[in-house]
């Protein structure tokens, strides 16, 4: 089935932030969405430690719940993970400015945190999550007002805590990126210490033959669909975020002789 959001990694990716897609993204969903109308964000209470611990939950569901659980999940490390381009169950009962359809109407956004004081938010995750919704919002002709929190957005009034911080500066945040007032965000260095330039998707030349090469792939220089897997793969297997970018952190562990 063809889902509507699929425009979700290239919008993230465009706003300057790090996407890590998921296998099957683009046609997983509980049926598609309607009318997208706004952003709604939550915090996973899950797992203290790691970057995306609540990953497979989220995307698998649980128990009492079936997934997918929200279409993108926020690393502690700023990264977006895209699970899901059609309709989540992220929401449940509840009303945002009149809208009440919440699974259809928006897009659910779940961060990793405790929500609890011992698990401070990453200024790298809070500044990802303002961009991340601040991009949303642009890409569906909506301003900050319909970035809401689930606890804004959960009937009975309570029911919900998440997130665990005021929304109302969040959304201050949020405008300011739309209006261009805030400052441009942290981009992946374009080389490391060794002079390993960073390579992704449509890279061509010698460092791409170099990493094909340490990744036992055939070294033709050009960083396509199968050179990404094989750098996915290896992220994962190295406790790395699986964003099939090869930067300064993804070099060091190809490269240990650095």
């Amino acid at each position: 089935m063809s889902y509507t959001l699929t425009w979700l990694a290239e919008t993230l990716e465009d706003a300057g932030l790090k996407v890590a897609e998921q296998t099957g993204w683009r046609t997983r969903g509980r049926g598609d969405v309607g009318r997208i109308r706004g952003v709604m964000c939550h915090h996973t209470a899950g797992p203290a430690r790691g970057v995306m611990p609540s990953l497979n939950v989220i995307t698998h569901g649980r128990r009492d719940l079936a997934g997918p659980l929200s279409q993108l999940g926020l690393g502690r490390d700023g990264t977006y993970f895209v699970i899901a381009a059609g309709r989540a169950n992220h929401a449940g009962r509840g009303k945002w400015q009149g809208v009440t359809s919440g699974n259809r109407s928006f897009i659910g956004i779940e961060a990793e945190n405790r929500g609890i004081a011992s698990d401070p938010w990453p200024a790298v995750q809070i500044d990802a999550y303002r961009r991340g919704v601040a991009a949303i919002l642009r890409k569906i002709g909506a301003d900050a007002s319909w970035c809401c929190g689930h606890k804004e957005y959960a009937l009975p009034r309570g029911r919900k805590p998440d997130p665990s911080f005021d929304m109302d500066p969040f959304r201050r945040d949020v405008a300011a990126i739309l209006a261009g007032l805030a400052a441009p965000p942290s981009l992946i260095p374009a080389a490391d210490a060794h002079d390993h330039p960073t390579v992704r998707r449509g890279s061509r030349g010698a460092p791409v033959e170099a990493l094909q090469t340490i990744l036992g792939l055939e070294p033709d220089g050009i960083f396509g669909p199968l050179t990404e897997a094989a750098v996915r793969e290896f992220q994962r297997e190295h406790d790395l975020v699986p964003d099939g970018i090869v930067g300064p952190l993804t070099w060091a562990a190809l490269d240990p002789r650095d």
